[in-house]
């Protein structure tokens, strides 16, 4: 899937590599489908011991009232997705990039880079407290914005899409038909698979789920001490 990636730009990989020359820190990028789970393996996995930079905080935040992403936003969408507070209605503006290529890649436009920006700043924060952390970032959309050179491993969560349709359902309220669409607007969660480094399967048990993720914590864990040796080495 060919699409524009604005976390490449702007020297962000080699800003990422500074931090990583002063901090032998491990960068985790976490995704999955719509509905699959990623919430509850990114808790899972800071309560072991992991930070987490939410994609989706990130992205609601660079859009509050008057900032610089919020102006760009209004300005070209109009005040129609305003909420009465000044915030903006992002079901609303959802709506309308839902299916319309341009106006989403207009919307990623004002949006990634401030994003990527803020995703920097808070590596590197985690970074000079914590020299041997690691860092799992949550992002939906990781494959799709082709974003997979930032992280060390890419870990997606998966379950199989019937059980994806009913979960989106069941979460949001929504018809089956809605579901489906949703789903078809988006990379198939088979596909995000073949990028992945490690995989959760999340469609049975809670206890299940954890199993996977004490197990990829140890390999992580792992990987980030292999990080400090050939650090320490070179």
């Amino acid at each position: 899937m060919e699409r524009k990636s604005y976390f490449i730009e702007d020297n962000i990989i080699e800003t990422l590599k500074v931090i990583q020359g002063k901090s032998p820190i491990l960068l985790v990028g976490l995704t999955g489908g719509i509905a699959s789970g990623k919430s509850v393996v990114a808790h899972m996995l800071e309560e072991m011991g992991a930070y987490a930079v939410d994609f989706d905080i990130l992205a609601r935040r660079v859009v509050e009232p008057e900032r610089p992403a919020w102006k760009k936003i209004v300005d070209y969408f109009g005040n129609d997705i305003l909420q009465n507070n000044g915030g903006i209605d992002r079901k609303r503006l959802s709506e309308i990039i839902f299916g319309n290529s341009e106006k989403r890649k207009k919307l990623e436009g004002f949006t990634y880079p401030l994003i990527a920006g803020e995703f920097i700043r808070q590596v590197d924060e985690i970074a000079s407290n914590d020299p041997d952390a690691i860092i799992q970032a949550v992002v939906p959309l990781l494959v799709e914005a082709g974003m997979q050179a930032l992280f060390h491993k890419i870990v997606v969560v998966y379950i199989p899409r019937e059980k994806q349709i009913k979960r989106l359902m069941e979460r949001d309220g929504i018809s089956k038909k809605h579901a489906i669409n949703i789903l078809n607007s988006q990379m198939r969660i088979d596909e995000k698979i073949g990028w992945a480094d490690f995989v959760v399967n999340n469609e049975n048990s809670i206890e299940e789920t954890k199993k996977q993720v004490h197990d990829l914590w140890d390999k992580l864990r792992d990987l980030q001490k292999a990080i400090v040796l050939k650090k320490q080495t070179s």
